[in-house]
């Protein structure tokens, strides 16, 4: 199945993503790139772009597509960048570890001027009913017009940490974040580090 064909809850975000590479990034990075789908789409937009993730088969599958992309098998939070990034891209990830290490050494990685772009999944509250209710129902409708593809790389479920828990980390890690809660059981954190 080619990347246009593929489709699920995180490619669904794949374009608000892609959309929020600002002008002159040179370096990007791929955070949980699994087997490179965004890692590509990335790689059109930015000259040099990073492609990490622990899980190894994964990882051997996106070198599969014989691109000029860098993957690494790796664990972001301990491994040793030559330099840090001008985008950053984390989809479906961040509740993989802890999430206030990682918004830590995320915010680290990026360049100054830099953007960071997560589109993460988080455990269920009772005030985010309306979000839960929206995602059935649009579950539903696209279940109906596309195809899904399951991705081959390891998933942790339920996330440990809650909507409002990640935003509150944000408020307090990545002043002036722009944080979203989205259908699909989704939320978004747009983040550009000060200058």
């Amino acid at each position: 199945m080619t990347d246009e064909n593929r489709w699920n809850h995180n490619i669904h975000y794949h374009p608000l993503v892609l959309a929020s590479v600002q002008d002159g990034a040179r370096t990007a990075l791929d955070v949980g790139c699994g087997e490179g789908m965004l890692t590509r789409a990335l790689r059109r937009k930015v000259p040099e772009v990073v492609g990490l993730d622990l899980d190894e088969p994964s990882v051997e599958l996106a070198r599969g597509f014989k691109d000029d992309i860098s993957y690494v098998v790796g664990d972001v939070l301990t491994h040793d960048f030559p330099a840090g990034f001008d985008f950053i891209a984390s989809v479906a990830t961040v509740h993989h570890m802890d999430a206030e290490a990682a918004l830590t050494r995320l915010r680290t990685l990026l360049r100054p001027g830099g953007r960071l772009v997560i589109i993460g999944c988080a455990r269920f509250e009772w005030r985010g009913l309306p979000f839960e209710l929206a995602g059935v129902v649009a579950h539903r409708v696209y279940k109906r017009t596309r195809s899904h593809w399951e991705h081959p790389s390891p998933t942790v479920w339920p996330p440990p940490e809650t909507y409002s828990g990640m935003r509150s980390l944000a408020t307090r890690l990545l002043p002036g974040a722009k944080y979203r809660r989205h259908a699909l059981w989704r939320y978004s954190l747009t983040w550009a580090k000060p200058n």
